[in-house]
């Protein structure tokens, strides 16, 4: 399981041949999908202010959040895809499969929880910004892909959540750590795409 809080940097990376895409449009998705991705995270501590009503379940606690890693398990939430600097092993093609991969998992997490839950426009909000923020990142996905094969998506995710929310706690501490984990997971969104960014710089 994967910590909840503040992810560890990923690295600057320099950017290796056929990483990186030559493209105003590539370009301009990149763009798009950093101002997506910072609308997500400020709207994430509003969100979880609207959603939860316990004072013990703090947003920005990295210590008590790490106590309740095990709940994690325990309601069938997975972790988030990690994304790392660009290698020849770890390719742009696959950071960005993670990262739709990630938003989609937090979908489907959001969705399980959004209707088990009294307050939900700012959830369906966020969740609005989650399906916008994968249709870029899809896009940029189908532009640099050799071959065009479908996302990797989790699709017990919901299910397995959903069986496991049998109480107004349990729907609690679930839409908690979600949230916990979509804002780390955000962040190494933002250093990835801005390292994409940079790289696709020094190259113009």
């Amino acid at each position: 399981m994967a910590s909840y809080g503040h992810s560890a940097p990923i690295l600057e990376y320099s950017g290796e041949t056929g990483q990186l895409v030559e493209d105003p449009e590539f370009n301009l998705l990149v763009e798009n999908s950093q101002s997506l991705t910072k609308k997500v995270l400020d709207a994430i501590p509003e969100t979880h202010k609207s959603c939860i009503h316990s004072e013990t379940l703090i947003l920005n606690s990295t210590s008590e959040n790490r106590k309740l890693q095990y709940l994690a398990i325990n309601l069938g939430i997975p972790s988030a895809p990690t994304l790392k600097a660009l290698t020849d092993n770890f390719t742009l093609e696959t950071c960005l499969s993670r990262m739709s991969e990630g938003l989609q998992l937090h979908q489907d997490l959001l969705r399980a929880v959004v209707q088990r839950l009294a307050n939900t426009e700012s959830l369906t909000a966020l969740l609005t910004d989650i399906r916008d923020l994968r249709v870029q990142i899809n896009r940029m996905l189908k532009a640099v892909q050799v071959v065009e094969s479908p996302v990797a998506v989790q699709p017990t995710a919901t299910t397995s959540l959903a069986s496991h929310l049998t109480g107004d706690y349990e729907v609690q501490v679930a839409t908690h750590l979600t949230l916990v984990q979509l804002q780390s997971f955000g962040q190494d969104i933002v250093r990835s795409l801005r390292n994409i960014a940079q790289a696709n710089r020094e190259r113009d």
